[in-house]
């Protein structure tokens, strides 16, 4: 150091984290030694490691220092290293990465300046990449390894829009089939954009008619019809649009090549059939100057008549191969889509053989998206629609996975719905082939319970272990037991059903139907009740309920009274006040046709607290019309006054349901001649009713309280008491 230095230094050692003084320094210093710059550098940096101004001024220094050394020099090494170390930093910095990059291109290490540029790509964002690119594409083009430009091309065209002008750009010493296949992506991508695609199409088609091999190549309608047909010679143009033997990724562009090679078939039919044209004419006219037709025009039109044929029956062909075709397609797009399948193989119902092979090909059933049970199902059809239930049997035991673990590789099924739905298909087959000894053990085999082992891991297990909870494979098997096994088995089936627990209320009540019919009452009483009504709750057990205690009631009549009110009592145990109604009818019925009046009253004045709010008013209907009809009219004031009491009263009516009965009950009263009774019910009643509502509102027969009030009083009162009435409606009116 000298003494100019010490000013510096000062400085520095005060504020070693300012970028001023550190500067200052530097620009100082830029005459001084190599050595003396760098170390000055070097030390700045180790304050201020983020500062890219100080970076920037370093490198570049750098780079001068190496300017006139020869290649291998190891000054090189040391200013590469001073790179990495300043890219671990200034790693977001375009203009380190292309000083960089351009070093490293000078110094012809391949291996090293293809990894730096991939790295520069990965750390710079994607508005940067543009700048790499223009060193890495010039780069790319000089690189003596073909394969690596190929791969850098490629790159670049999956990154950016004008992919055209990338795709041209590939070396010409690359793989010929690399250029026509990027050449043809080109013409795919620009199809909808008119006028464009031109030169790539050229040169498509230029390195198809080149090669020699032809290439199917598939391409758009648009673009063969207007650059590819002029300029391929003979095999190699029919092989360039020919549809390719693998299925095109999307039905569009399925759709597009298979448009052009039809049009380039009707095209070829219409040429060949103006030159036969030509041709018919040049013999007519040569007949009538020679007097007879030549051999070579006989022989060109014997040739220009094969071929047309020829061409008809491959655009035939062609035609009758689309559903094929496009059907390929798809399930390239879903090769999983069961439903693709199943149409497939309906293409080839003529062709056996391409059938068998379809199903055979299908689906794995553990990425299935639909259900792969259809496919075995048609596949079993297919064997059966051709007479061969011996395969179709063979195919539909392959289907179901096997219970036995010794078995290796069971075919999987995906649910218990599905596996269930191969038993039933299984024994419908047999059964439309009158094979019910077959069909009813196929579904015994079905509904076979596991070992107790197995069936305490159903949850973890396979599929097949569940199946025998299924209630519909085994309502099919009851069914089918009922038609064709007699009584004993079919009975021994549903009581099976029940133990496991797997019915229906509906399959209950099929069950108690069936014993019915057989004439086994009793055991028609037990289904419902106690086997049925255990297994479920209220609602779902109101209808076994209801079944049973209508035929109870039938078959018995008058006879075991308690015990028919013992089941009445236990059918209303445990049920909310809105499921309370329906056994009220039944049970008041068989007790008054007995001479149980009372009883019948009693159960009435019960279901009248118990039922839902919104029923008790039909519910008090029924009581006061049957106390009439029994006790007289006088016996229903109980009734009334039940009904019109206080909202909060127990058994009381809703609020929208009292004034009626209070109209009704008030003119019971006047019927009876018990006038102040019935001042005294209007008055109740006109309380509960809001006058503006009343004074539009109507009730059928029975008019508004307030207007119905005003009539009696008219009719029946004086002076005081139509006083009374009105104080009273307005302090109502006041009220509300």
């Amino acid at each position: 150091l000298d003494e100019s230095d010490l000013l510096f230094e000062e400085d520095i050692l005060r504020n070693a984290y300012s970028l001023k003084y550190w500067w200052r320094y530097m620009e100082a210093k830029k005459r001084s030694p190599a050595r003396q710059r760098n170390l000055i550098a070097e030390r700045a940096l180790k304050y201020l490691p983020g500062c890219y101004k100080i970076w920037h001024a370093y490198l570049a220094d750098r780079r001068a220092q190496c300017k006139a050394k020869e290649p291998g020099h190891p000054a090189h090494a040391r200013l590469n290293a001073v790179y990495e170390r300043a890219l671990v930093y200034m790693h977001k910095m375009p203009r380190i990465w292309l000083d960089y990059l351009e070093i490293l291109a000078a110094q012809h290490a391949h291996t090293t300046t293809r990894r730096a540029f991939d790295r520069a790509l990965r750390a710079l964002p994607v508005t940067q990449h543009e700048r790499i690119w223009k060193l890495y594409l010039p780069y790319a083009k000089a690189s003596p390894v073909p394969e690596a430009a190929v791969r850098i091309y490629k790159r670049r065209a999956g990154s950016r829009r004008e992919r055209e002008r990338e795709s041209e750009r590939v070396p010409a010493r690359a793989h010929r089939l690399e250029s026509r296949e990027r050449a043809a992506r080109v013409c795919r991508r620009q199809q909808a954009q008119a006028g464009r695609g031109s030169r790539a199409t050229r040169r498509l088609v230029a390195a198809a008619s080149s090669s020699p091999r032809p290439h199917s190549l598939p391409l758009p309608s648009q673009v063969l019809n207007r650059e590819g047909f002029v300029s391929l010679r003979g095999k190699s143009r029919h092989k360039l649009v020919q549809p390719p033997p693998t299925p095109l990724p999307q039905v569009r562009d399925f759709s597009m090549v298979f448009d052009a090679y039809s049009q380039f078939e009707e095209s070829l039919i219409t040429a060949l059939i103006e030159r036969q044209a030509q041709q018919q004419a040049a013999a007519d006219l040569a007949a009538a100057e020679s007097g007879g037709a030549s051999a070579e025009a006989s022989k060109a039109a014997a040739a220009t008549t094969l071929e047309l044929d020829m061409r008809l029956e491959r655009l035939e062909r062609l035609m009758e191969r689309r559903p094929e075709l496009l059907s390929s397609v798809l399930l390239r797009q879903n090769p999983h889509s069961v439903h693709e399948w199943l149409k497939r193989a309906s293409l080839f119902e003529a062709s056996p053989a391409k059938a068998i092979q379809t199903y055979a090909a299908a689906v794995d059933p553990r990425r299935a998206v639909g259900r792969p049970s259809s496919l075995w199902l048609g596949f079993a059809k297919f064997y059966e629609s051709h007479g061969d239930i011996k395969n179709a049997r063979a195919i539909l035991r392959k289907a179901r996975p096997s219970r036995d673990p010794a078995e290796t590789q069971p075919r999987p099924s995906r649910s218990v719905d599905e596996l269930a739905s191969i038993w039933m298909g299984w024994s419908e087959m047999e059964l439309r082939h009158k094979k019910y000894p077959e069909a009813l053990a196929v579904l015994a085999e079905a509904t076979a319970v596991p070992p107790a082992s197995r069936r305490a891991k159903e949850k973890e297990g396979p599929v097949q272990d569940r199946l025998y909870k299924f209630t519909k494979l085994w309502a099919f098997y009851a069914d089918l037991q009922e038609s064709l096994a007699g009584f004993e088995p079919t009975r021994v089936t549903y009581d099976k059903m029940i133990e496991l627990r797997i019915v229906t209320p509906q399959l209950v009540l099929n069950y108690a139907a069936f014993l019915e019919e057989h004439k086994h009452f009793e055991l028609a009483f037990q289904a419902h009740r106690p086997k049925g009504v255990a297994l479920f709750k209220y609602p779902h057990a109101l209808p076994l309920w209801l079944s049973y205690l209508t035929k109870f009631t039938a078959r018995f009549g008058g006879a075991k009274l308690e015990r028919g009110r013992d089941l009445f009592e236990q059918a209303r145990f445990g049920r909310d006040a809105a499921e309370r109604e329906p056994e009220t009818s039944p049970r008041y019925s068989r007790d008054a046709a007995h001479g149980l009046a009372r009883n019948a009253m009693a159960v009435y004045d019960r279901a009248a607290g118990a039922v839902a709010l919104e029923k008790r008013a039909s519910v008090y209907q029924l009581y006061i019309a049957k106390a009439a009809e029994y006790f007289g009219v006088t016996k229903t004031r109980d009734i009334y006054e039940a009904a019109a009491a206080a909202r909060a009263a127990i058994g009381a009516l809703p609020s929208s349901e009292a004034p009626s009965f209070c109209l009704r009950y008030a003119n019971l009263e006047r019927k009876l001649g018990e006038i102040d009774r019935a001042r005294a019910i209007y008055m109740h009643g006109a309380q509960e009713v809001d006058p503006a509502v009343a004074a539009g509102s109507a009730d059928g027969d029975v008019r508004p309280s307030a207007q119905a009030w005003h009539d009696f009083e008219v009719s029946h009162g004086n002076e005081d008491t139509f006083r009374e009435m009105l104080r009273l409606k307005r302090t109502v009116r006041a009220s509300f």
